[in-house]
């Protein structure tokens, strides 16, 4: 039994990320890989080894995420709800099933991928396209995973989602049609590390905010920068909006320590604010969207509670 358990969970971390970026929640994903796991374990005498277990694992956890979608509505970013705010937009707040969450990356890459594998399911974990993914629907979002991002064939996937493979094709182009429209591509291999002017920018984001400049922070943002703090559908367009947010409603983060992590494949940090206690209390997650020497997605997740232990983020600064 303790064999049969250690096999399957060979394949969390792939699992994860697929029903991830089905559902667009770190939550959400950890529960449907459990219930993955649960009917896995129970039909584990009818595997009948006509594909590999990662394969038929995929197939479960798939149906799993289908039946996951059908009850309930799309994750969004707030860039998505609404025009650009300002500093005196009211703050309107959603719950948290209303928003998409960023993942670890550890948690969500397998170990064991293969250099080419792996820059592509790093790719299809970036917030730009798991938002982009959520727009689709759940079928073609499906088949669009399936065939591009672990490159099944469209014969697997048909008899995955019980279909023909006619409809198939025509799925995956009309979901391709629709992350055309959005800016989006299909991920393919890439670099995999940051380049010297990503991991530059990144030191002087950290060292500007954590100083507190504001004018140095703002002189690294992209003229077209979206900085947005979910779960609020309030979101900031252009460094002179989040300078002034910096130096008014959030004016209480200056003194705040930054601890970095990795989420969505973009870099990303745990954002301590200073507590009138002592210390410093978890504030955000943040992640950044970077192109070239300039940052052009800033995005605060401030559900603390429900991301950092996921991160392994500590409780508390001292």
């Amino acid at each position: 039994m303790s064999e049969s358990i250690a096999q399957l969970e060979e394949h969390r971390a792939a699992l994860t990320g697929h029903c991830y970026r089905m559902l667009g929640s770190v939550v959400d994903a950890d529960d449907a890989v459990q219930e993955t796991m649960v009917r896995a374990w129970r039909a584990l005498d009818r595997f009948d080894g006509r594909a590999s277990l990662k394969t038929w694992l995929h197939r479960i956890a798939t149906n799993v995420c289908l039946d996951e979608i059908a009850a309930r509505s799309r994750r969004v970013l707030p860039i998505e709800e609404g025009p650009a705010g300002g500093i005196d937009t009211p703050l309107v707040e959603r719950p948290r099933t209303h928003w998409l969450e960023p993942i670890p990356d550890a948690r969500a890459l397998p170990a064991d991928g293969g250099p080419e594998e792996l820059a592509v399911l790093r790719q299809s974990i970036r917030l730009a396209f798991v938002a982009a993914l959520q727009h689709l629907p759940p079928r073609q979002r499906a088949v669009l995973l399936l065939r591009k991002v672990l490159g099944w064939s469209a014969a697997e996937v048909a008899e995955t989602l019980d279909t023909s493979v006619a409809a198939v094709n025509s799925a995956l182009q009309r979901a391709r049609a629709t992350l055309s429209s959005r800016d989006v591509g299909v991920p393919e291999p890439g670099p995999e590390s940051l380049s010297a002017s990503e991991a530059d920018l990144l030191e002087r984001y950290v060292d500007a905010f954590e100083r507190y400049d504001v004018d140095e922070l703002t002189s690294l943002l992209h003229r077209e920068v979206a900085f947005s703090m979910p779960p609020y559908a309030l979101w900031l367009r252009g460094p002179e909006a989040v300078s002034g947010w910096l130096l008014g409603p959030g004016a209480g983060c200056r003194g705040s320590r930054l601890v970095p992590t990795a989420a969505c494949d973009s870099p990303a940090f745990g954002h301590y604010k200073p507590s009138p206690e002592g210390g410093r209390r978890p504030w955000a997650l943040v992640v950044l969207e970077l192109a070239g020497d300039r940052i052009t997605g800033w995005t605060s997740f401030l559900d603390t509670e429900t991301l950092f232990p996921r991160f392994e983020l500590p409780p508390r600064l001292p």
